[in-house]
């Protein structure tokens, strides 16, 4: 008596559909499908990619990782897979009203690069920039300066005030890591801190999502996103979804 309860449901729900009882068991039976089990490959192949981007990378650069491994897969299938594991990448949020009145306002130095922010090689253009970290009890201040031809940041500095020795040092590690030889334009932004277009990553990915814990923590932490990920394994799409490493490696430069 309980198993015909049991099957009620089942041979009511056959009757609705039209269906055989016995072709309802035989669809039990049946292997999901090839297209299922490659999403289910995809999936197992997504999920590492997009905790290893410390989950920032979005549709694209995990569609550009899998290519480059070999996988053959489209950026929608991707966009749908993510959609069903439930992850996505980190969005550039756009300024307050009160930032874009602040930046509106703002009396701008000369710009000497007319906002072309391109270069052939290394070490022809420097841009520059200064931003805000908050941490527990207050801010940290950080200096970058950043190679425009391969996106990666060649010298930073943290202080808990932002005068001029934290840009200072920061260039001075720059200049100390990479020796530019001559030609070099260096480049800084034009008076207002968020108003610069370099440094939107490192704030998307990095300083806007979380709260830092003071002092060496913050440092510490922020050194690990710049060296272990930003300038070795993030994907960059201005330099054909390389690392900036990968993509000084291939085009042989220092």
């Amino acid at each position: 008596m309980k198993a015909h309860r049991a099957l009620f449901p089942i041979a009511a729900m056959c009757r609705v559909l039209r269906l055989s009882r016995s072709g309802y068991y035989d669809w039990l039976k049946r292997p999901p499908s090839a297209r299922a089990q490659r999403d289910l490959e995809l999936q197992a192949l997504i999920l590492p990619v997009w905790t290893g981007s410390k989950e920032t990378y979005g549709a694209p650069r995990i569609h550009a990782a899998l290519r480059a491994a070999g996988e053959r897969v489209s950026r929608k299938r991707v966009a749908r897979l993510m959609q069903g594991l439930g992850i996505q990448g980190v969005t550039r949020r756009r300024p307050s009203t009160a930032m874009r009145r602040k930046i509106a306002q703002a009396r701008y130095a000369p710009d000497l690069v007319k906002r072309d922010f391109s270069a052939d090689g290394p070490n022809q253009l420097w841009v520059a920039d200064i931003t805000q970290v908050s941490i527990r009890y207050g801010w940290l201040y950080l200096a970058v300066v950043l190679d425009v031809w391969s996106r990666r940041i060649v010298g930073w500095a943290t202080e808990s005030h932002p005068r001029t020795e934290l840009v200072e040092t920061a260039l001075a590690k720059a200049v100390s890591n990479r020796k530019p030889e001559g030609g070099l334009i260096h480049h800084s932004d034009r008076g207002v801190q968020y108003t610069s277009l370099a440094f939107a990553t490192l704030r998307c990915e990095l300083i806007h999502r979380r709260r830092f814990a003071p002092g060496w923590n913050a440092w510490h932490e922020i050194r690990n996103y710049i060296e272990n990920f930003y300038n070795t394994r993030r994907i960059h799409s201005a330099i054909g979804y390389n690392s900036p490493a990968d993509f000084e490696k291939l085009n042989h430069a220092a």
